[in-house]
């Protein structure tokens, strides 16, 4: 079975963020990037089908500018068999995104097509959702885990109090959120392979985007602390404190 997995270059979620000069984007210098944390669990729940089938490929799918290459290249070194980047300018608007990568995918007879369940920079969770009604597919969200069987795959999904298992046909898109499947690490074979491994390069297919950043801003400094007192003195005026003023009880 062929598996497609989108994977989104993100800034590493541990990386100091600083606004560029036109207060609309961030400043890419000393910016590390990675594979979106979510995608990568995305991608792992794919190899991990793939291996326990004994058959089948993993293909990834990028849409970004041609750095986009050094993430896919971590994918392939992951254990992925090919990878298509489509080059062009990637935008806030998730409505375009979606109409990009689902004007390749109409093309593909890949029974599944995976994302992360949110990407890690603009916290967005529609891409998926979007492509899957694109290109007239199933969709199930949140999956935890999935299994696939007889043309339909059953998907589980992490809910308050228990878990909800789902089944859908193929061809479906998932969105896969954390489970216990943690990504593997690339090992120094994986990385060489991944030298040898197709990684296609086509331009995007051109859509509009309909949102324009305004302009992005730090976030509020904290106030500093306030020592109310010592002991149970003090607890008088820490709950008047935290009633009248923080509104917090």
């Amino acid at each position: 079975m062929k598996q497609v997995v989108c994977l989104k270059r993100v800034p590493d979620t541990e990386t100091r963020i600083r606004i560029d000069g036109s207060g609309t984007s961030i400043d890419p210098s000393g910016v590390k990037y990675v594979i979106s944390p979510y995608d990568e669990y995305a991608l792992e729940l794919a190899l991990r089908t793939k291996e326990a089938a004994g058959e089948g490929t993993v293909e990834l799918l990028s849409f970004g500018d041609t750095t986009g290459q050094e993430t896919l290249r971590k994918g392939l070194a992951m254990g992925a068999d090919g990878a298509v980047l489509l080059t062009g300018e990637a935008t806030m608007d998730g409505l375009a995104t979606a109409k990009v990568l689902a004007a390749e995918l109409k093309g593909s007879d890949a029974p599944l097509v995976l994302f992360g369940v949110k990407a890690a920079d603009d916290d967005q969770q529609q891409v998926g959702p979007m492509v899957a009604v694109l290109t007239d597919r199933a969709c199930v969200t949140g999956v935890s885990s999935f299994e696939v069987s007889a043309g339909t795959v059953v998907c589980h999904r992490e809910v308050e109090g228990g878990s909800e298992v789902v089944e859908a046909v193929l061809p479906a898109v998932l969105t896969i959120t954390k489970g216990e499947h943690e990504p593997r690490l690339a090992s120094l074979k994986g990385i060489m392979a991944a030298k040898k491994k197709p990684l296609e390069e086509k331009p995007a297919e051109r859509v509009g985007s309909r949102i324009r950043v305004r302009g992005l801003s730090e976030p509020p400094a904290r106030p500093p602390g306030r020592i109310v007192g010592e002991g149970p003195d003090a607890v008088p005026e820490l709950v008047r404190l935290l009633r009248e003023e923080a509104k917090a009880i």
